[in-house]
């Protein structure tokens, strides 16, 4: 295919570029060309009528008006091989282990999502080894969620434990803008675990291109479509996309976009969604899950704004716990009638009272809470906390399920729960493991 070369730069700022081009395509790869014979890659990100916009993977820097560009007629591809599992690679797709770059078998990035008319509906269980995932707000394979959380959570240690207890054929994790220390955390944590092999890599650290951070989603997904298309069950995690939707907001300015909420670009929505939606449990093929953190002060901002909308409920973390109460799979009912008999009514008892709970909670600041079932509740508070909202502690299902029983005989009567019969006889613990403690003194 013969490829086109320009040598007039209209304009340059930051890490665009403008030329007047004709024949050329959106998404379409090219090589900038410096004096010198050095390379470098762009990718077109607007087209009006002849004027082209390019975005510069490396930036601007360098750039001047007398380097060439040469338009390649193709995406931007990556390398898909199951020699990928075990790798790491940057945000421009080239690997950062020291091993073999992969040329072969090359894959779109940024392609159209799975034709709807294949996808299936939700209905088997991931399981993580988080009580509060697992019990109260399960994780259905091809579910899109994210994790909301403050800067400075430890979200990024909640993924790693994911990745590694989740029973997943494949794990994808795509960092945008970590730390060295977070980037380390996530290889010493699978290597220790021994889920390398199953697990590949892409990460971006806050000191590279911009460009390449808006990539990883991307890639990620790219990666995890074909291997899901093989029959693997995968599980990409992303983070953090609000820093993703903050690069995205650098380059729209860049362009002289007319900004939208709080400056970030109008299209916003739908560039999140063209990746969230990405999640798909595929007829006749495996399934591709997304778990993607985002970071925020306050839940109106417009990053999780935006993507409460698209994705199917949101883990709540906060002060190092996920929360209840801010939590929601919106696909748990799905599952969790066939996961164990008591799941489902557990998870509703064990919510409800701790909403009492929370309620006595408010009463005690008056003074107003005098009575042995209130004190019980607000004990029961402190270890529903403690025992089950800690998120790096590991119990499967049956275990938690278990535990939550063993809650609820320590500080309850049977009577109090407004459980069946049929379920107390199954599952309460045996008289006299557990005691109904005495009330505490108000103090």
């Amino acid at each position: 295919m013969l490829q086109k070369t320009y040598d007039k730069i209209d304009s340059i700022g930051r890490s665009i570029l403008s030329i007047k081009a004709k024949g050329v395509h959106n998404k379409e790869l090219a090589e900038v060309i410096y004096p010198n014979g050095d390379k470098a890659f762009a990718q077109v990100i607007a087209i009006n009528n002849e004027q082209v916009t390019l975005q510069l993977f490396s930036g601007g820097f360098g750039v001047s008006t007398n380097c060439k560009i040469r338009f390649l007629g193709k995406p931007i591809q990556v390398g898909f091989s199951d020699d990928m599992l075990g790798r790491v690679y940057s945000g421009n797709g080239k690997p950062i282990d020291g091993g073999p770059e992969l040329l072969t078998d090359m894959v779109r990035i940024a392609g159209p999502s799975i034709n709807p008319v294949k996808r299936l509906i939700p209905k088997e269980m991931i399981r993580t080894g988080v009580p509060m995932i697992d019990v109260f707000n399960t994780l259905v394979r091809s579910q899109k969620i994210p994790i909301f959380a403050k800067a400075g959570e430890p979200y990024n240690r909640l993924l790693a434990n994911i990745a590694t207890q989740t029973d997943a054929d494949v794990i994808i994790i795509g960092g945008v803008g970590l730390k060295y220390d977070e980037f380390h955390y996530f290889r010493q944590r699978i290597e220790e675990a021994g889920s390398k092999n199953k697990t590949i890599m892409f990460v971006h650290t806050h000191r590279d291109s911009i460009v390449e951070g808006l990539m990883v989603p991307d890639l990620a997904l790219a990666v995890g479509e074909k291997f899901a298309l093989q029959g693997k069950n995968v599980f990409v995690l992303l983070s953090d996309m609000t820093q993703w939707s903050d690069y995205l907001r650098q380059v729209a300015n860049a362009q002289d976009q007319i900004p939208a909420n709080q400056g970030y670009p109008g299209d916003l929505y739908s560039q999140l969604a063209s990746r969230y939606e990405k999640a798909a449990d595929i007829d006749g093929a495996g399934s591709l899950t997304i778990l993607g953190v985002t970071t925020m002060d306050d839940i109106t901002h417009p990053v999780p704004d935006n993507t409460g909308y698209i994705t199917e409920g949101q883990f709540y973390m906060k002060d190092g716990y996920l929360e209840l109460f801010g939590s929601l799979s919106r696909l748990k009912q799905q599952v969790n009638e066939t996961t164990r008999e008591d799941h489902r009514s557990i998870m509703n008892v064990m919510a409800r009272l701790l909403s009492e709970a929370e309620e006595r909670v408010k009463a005690q600041k008056f003074g107003s809470v005098k009575d042995d079932y209130s004190f019980r509740l607000l004990d029961y508070r402190k270890t529903f906390q403690k025992e089950l909202m800690d998120p790096f502690r590991y119990l499967e299902l049956e275990d938690a399920l278990d535990l939550c029983w063993d809650i609820l005989a320590r500080y309850f009567k049977k009577e109090e729960v407004g459980l069946s019969s049929k379920l107390i006889d199954s599952f309460w613990p045996k008289e006299g493991q557990y005691k109904i403690l005495k009330p505490h003194n108000n103090e």
